[in-house]
């Protein structure tokens, strides 16, 4: 098994694009489907790539329990939008 401390690194990294990028983005496009606006070419492209990352860094969230609630919040934030997203698509039709 990886040592957790071998991830410390990769972890501040990712932790630092989520609070200065993805973090205030994600928070951004939720606001605007919780008003029941429609997501942009663009918001889907982004939501493409932050879903990709978190499932890409999600073995180091793994391995670092410490981690697991703030993984699990943010996949629910991801999830909201989507949710929402889709409801808005649906009003709209």
């Amino acid at each position: 098994m990886a040592d957790p401390h071998d991830d410390d690194a990769t972890l501040q990294a990712l932790l630092d694009r989520l609070v200065k990028f993805r973090l205030p983005r994600a928070l951004n496009v939720k606001k605007r489907v919780d008003a029941g606006e429609r997501l942009t070419d663009a918001d889907i492209a982004f939501l493409k790539v932050a879903l990709e990352d978190a499932q890409d860094g999600q073995h180091y969230v793994a391995r670092n329990p410490e981690f697991h609630t703030l993984g699990v919040q943010i996949v629910q934030l991801y999830e909201d939008i989507v949710s929402k997203a889709m409801e808005n698509e649906k009003k709209g039709a």
